[in-house]
């Protein structure tokens, strides 16, 4: 059942005629002005909501950023006949301003940062019965501003920093990538101390003081502020918030059967009761198109793919049993699902390649037969798995590797496997060889879940010519990334072409 997120109004963004009046000073009596808005209670509370409604746009998580951050890593790729949406998974970028490729995502992003913003100005001027629900909007505008600031300097790096909200005619300045983690650890650490420990059941879906913990962990881990990072992490793992565990069930984490389970940190709550499109009207959908854009040819429009190593990369250990993976099933549609497991979701009429994959998770195969652009199920941003690699991560990097052992072995544990110690002796209490095993790990668990190329980054793995020709091996794609130049996008043109504060990346 769907909780709150999905069955907000609408809410579009209020108009800035408080601060921009046309030449012919002609108001619509309809529209709604900053100044007549922002006056109660329920004024904030849809203010906050529309922030949510954000994630229903298509430059966001209903469409268009999996072809960011799960394409363009070496998990994914694109063999789309729609050649420039192709090309901007394997990094030939011709036209900045091509607006699926990133236009529309950097315009979301900043939209949903506008809202925010109008959140963060305007709701301090407002008078509540209980202060503590002001803070609990105010700290939920701050913890999703960090959260989009987050995705755009993974994707841009250096880029605008707003903090108030914007006018037709405002030409904000560009800054280093350090300030926008600055400001990003700023607002989730001002978003904990009002968040609470966990909201009542008709409020699931709202972030806690566990999902501000886990994102500062998630910064502070690209910066490599690992002592940081480790204490964002006891949080959750032995702190106050250690309320998670792992489902039984691998593939619970990825239908709309057991959504908000035990395992769920934070995740996007989607539903198909609205058979609209991403703009602002009163029937805009609330789902996930990527089922749509991912699946096999014949069910979908296949625009994305899983890269076929992967599923290599399953078989190479077995199970205590001596079965494959169960990750395996339930992570990969590819040709040998039926023979390897008897998986009659399998369907013989799909066109494969010999050595084809497709992304499964999220797809609806559990009780349908094809794909539309109305998925409901719900997309696991942060679930607690993540976090026990990223724990044991940090710890291999501050010195503690024997201690690290512990938490990718509760992962191994849910499917069977052998105690890391066991399965690869090898590794030993050596930091390198350890963290090379976790980077498979975090692949065999986490493949097609939107972290990947924030892990390639995280770990230097686009820094050097030597570590591309490695990820070149197993995927192609990689023989156009140019070092030094492909590891952020370029800024769309029109950007920097009406902004004199915004320059384009040199190397671009």
């Amino acid at each position: 059942m769907k909780k709150i997120i999905v069955i907000i109004a609408v809410f579009t963004s209020l108009l800035f005629s408080s601060s921009c009046e046309s030449e012919l000073e002609l108001n619509n009596p309809n529209d709604i002005t900053v100044d007549q808005y922002w006056k109660t209670e329920s004024d904030a509370q849809a203010g906050v909501n529309s922030i949510y409604a954000m994630f229903y746009k298509d430059g966001l998580w209903a469409r268009w950023i999996y072809f960011r951050l799960d394409l363009t890593s070496d998990e994914g790729y694109s063999s789309s006949p729609w050649t420039e949406l192709a090309d901007w998974t394997r990094f030939n970028y011709i036209n900045y301003n091509f607006w699926e490729g990133q236009v529309v995502t950097w315009r979301d992003t900043y939209k949903a940062i506008f809202r925010c913003n109008q959140v963060l100005a305007n709701v301090p001027n407002i008078t509540f019965q209980n202060e503590d629900d002001k803070k609990k909007i105010l700290a939920q505008a701050k913890f999703f501003r960090a959260l989009h600031y987050y995705y755009a300097a993974v994707l841009w790096e250096n880029i605008p920093l707003v903090l108030t909200p914007s006018t037709p005619t405002d030409l904000p300045e560009q800054k280093n990538v350090t300030e926008i983690w600055a400001q990003i650890e700023k607002d989730l650490n001002e978003s904990f101390v009002d968040l609470p420990t966990s909201w009542s059941g008709d409020q699931t879906g709202r972030p806690d003081k566990s999902a501000a913990k886990a994102f500062l962990a998630k910064v502070y881990m690209q910066q490599r502020k690992w002592a940081e990072a480790k204490g964002a992490l006891e949080y959750i793992i032995t702190g106050a918030g250690a309320k998670y565990n792992l489902v039984a069930n691998y593939r619970d984490n990825f239908t709309d059967i057991r959504e908000n389970n035990s395992e769920s940190v934070f995740e996007i709550q989607f539903g198909d009761q609205r058979k609209g499109g991403t703009g602002e009207d009163q029937n805009a959908a609330v789902s996930s198109n990527r089922a749509q854009f991912f699946a096999p040819r014949s069910i979908g429009w296949s625009d994305g793919q899983a890269r076929f190593w992967l599923v290599n990369a399953f078989k190479q250990e077995k199970n205590k049993d001596g079965n494959l993976d169960i990750r395996l099933r339930y992570t990969l549609y590819y040709p040998q699902l039926q023979a390897d497991f008897g998986d009659k979701t399998y369907n013989k009429t799909w066109e494969w390649g010999a050595e084809e994959a497709w992304f499964r998770k999220g797809s609806r195969d559990y009780y349908r037969d094809n794909e539309d652009y109305y998925s409901q199920v719900n997309y696991r941003l942060i679930r607690y798995a993540d976090v026990l690699l990223r724990y044991a991560e940090v710890l291999n990097e501050t010195g503690n590797t024997a201690g690290a052992y512990q938490y990718v072995d509760m992962v191994r544990a849910r499917v069977n496997l052998n105690t890391l110690a066991v399965a690869h002796p090898e590794i030993g209490n050596d930091k390198v060889k350890f963290l090379e095993r976790l980077k498979m790990e975090r692949a065999l668990e986490l493949a097609g879940e939107s972290v990947r190329w924030e892990d390639l980054k995280r770990w230097g793995d686009l820094d050097t010519q030597a570590s591309v020709d490695k990820i070149k091996l197993r995927d192609p794609d990689f023989n156009n990334f140019v070092v030094g130049k492909n590891h952020r996008l370029p800024i769309p043109q029109v950007e920097d072409d009406n902004n004199p504060n915004l320059t384009q990346h040199p190397e671009y």
